[in-house]
């Protein structure tokens, strides 16, 4: 019992090192963006911009909301930029614990799941809030004039980033799901039907109230439940497991 203790101790101080860790990066990264906290804003402001009549600006309607807005999504780009010294933290601290071939597989699937939400982030900055955001002013009344919130902006732009980054992990799920055997191949290709109508249900939820922005969640998720059954077909089953422990000799 008492190696147990210790055993279990020893974990826990693991654990909160490598979070500390994390942390540290993430931090240390959002002290070095702070100076350009406004321009960052800018930045992630210019889809809705560019789709806004000429002259036109947000509002803050809160005191402290143009300086805290700003700083959060500084701390979210500080967040997106350490996430490979999270994910390694990450990793470090479960990786003793998996047998050899886990581990081979494990930091691809690391790799390839952040490589994929960020991807699914610039899918939606670049290419979906531009269409969305041009679709909107076109059906808005000519006679209104819009002015934005920046604290209701940011909340949706964290929505629709959030959105499409799980989205674009829907490979990597289906390529775990088939590697550990609690699925095959020929399952997934009919659960299809199933697939593409969830994908819209989803969509209709997460997303704002307009055909365009359902559709360009909805269709790229069916395409990448696609891809994943593809990749998988390539991994298959996991070996059996050994009978001795990961940390016998």
């Amino acid at each position: 019992m008492s190696e147990q203790t210790e055993s279990f101790v020893s974990h826990l101080v693991e654990l909160r090192d490598r979070l500390l860790r994390a942390v540290a990066a993430v931090v240390i990264v959002f002290i070095c963006l702070m100076p350009w906290a406004a321009d960052i804003y800018d930045l992630l402001a210019h889809p809705l911009m560019v789709a806004l009549p000429e002259g036109t600006k947000m509002i803050a309607t809160g005191v402290v909301t143009p300086f805290f807005v700003p700083v959060k999504v500084t701390m979210m780009v500080a967040f997106i930029i350490a996430l490979p010294v999270v994910l390694y933290q990450a990793w470090a601290f479960i990786a003793p614990g998996l047998y050899a071939h886990e581990k081979k597989l494990g930091l691809p699937l690391v790799i390839a799941s952040s490589l994929l939400f960020m991807t699914g982030m610039a899918f939606c900055y670049f290419f979906v809030f531009g269409v969305v955001f041009h679709f909107i002013a076109e059906f808005a009344p000519k006679s209104i004039t819009p002015a934005p919130d920046i604290e209701q902006y940011l909340s949706f732009v964290l929505t629709m980033f959030t959105a499409f980054g799980v989205t674009f992990e829907v490979p990597v799920v289906v390529i775990v799901l088939v590697r550990f055997g609690l699925v095959t191949i020929s399952q997934l290709r009919e659960a299809r039907p199933y697939v593409i109508v969830g994908a819209f249900v989803v969509a209709a939820i997460v997303t704002p109230p307009d055909v365009v922005s359902q559709l360009m969640l909805a269709v790229p998720l069916c395409l990448l439940y696609e891809i994943g059954i593809l990749f998988a077909r390539f991994t298959g089953k996991r070996p059996a497991e050994p009978t001795i422990e990961p940390g016998d000799a």
